[in-house]
């Protein structure tokens, strides 16, 4: 079933009226999706817990769902709010007004025309040299990825791996656009200065 089907209103109304056969083909199409965004905040084990009271909280509240967002928006804020809920547990929270101005990182790598002073460096990614370089780049980031702030990782997976829409994200977290944005360029800046360093150096 395609997602355009699942976010139909005839399929909405049949998870309103308790259908079971619904809820397994919505649990078997967003349960990858939403165990993505749990990661990004919690240790795997921590986030299949919240995924699955995740389900628990929507199964319970399908039947007041009314459309206002999409079923996956709908879905993403319940887990979101589970991950939390779990952080608050051992004491820690995340912060999404990124209230503090660490002006913009890759400033020097552009003109004041908006171009290049020093373009990335060109990569062939041909051969087995090529691809231990790309499997060590992917473990570099991993680890990164790792460290990066929670607010500013699940906005890069709600963006730029998942692919959702500002409004959609907004929508989830319960930000303002400028404060997704702001959040947003600091986890790809981050990302960026990884990349520069490898390309440089060859390091992490």
């Amino acid at each position: 079933m395609s997602e355009s089907q699942l976010e139909s209103p005839d399929f909405v109304e049949r998870l309103r009226r308790g259908d079971r056969a619904a809820f397994a083909l919505l649990v078997k199409h967003y349960h990858p999706r939403l165990l993505s965004t749990a990661r990004s905040l919690l240790q795997p084990a921590d986030a299949e817990e919240a995924v699955q009271d995740g389900w628990i909280a929507a199964h319970g509240a399908l039947a007041r769902f009314e459309g206002r967002s999409t079923l996956l928006t709908w879905l993403t804020r319940i887990v979101i709010n589970q991950a939390r809920m779990q952080l608050r547990r051992h004491g820690r929270e995340i912060q999404f007004d990124p209230t503090e101005d660490t002006g913009d990182a890759l400033a020097h790598r552009f003109r004041g025309d908006g171009h290049w002073r020093t373009p990335p460096l060109t990569w062939e990614l041909h051969g087995p040299d090529a691809l231990l370089t790309r499997d060590e780049l992917k473990r570099c980031m991993d680890k990164h990825l790792g460290a990066m702030p929670e607010n500013q990782r699940l906005v890069l997976e709600l963006r730029d791996i998942q692919g959702l829409d500002f409004d959609a994200i907004c929508n989830i977290l319960e930000i303002s656009p400028s404060n997704v944005r702001v959040l947003l360029h600091r986890a790809r800046t981050r990302l960026f200065q990884l990349v520069d360093h490898f390309q440089e150096t060859g390091e992490c």
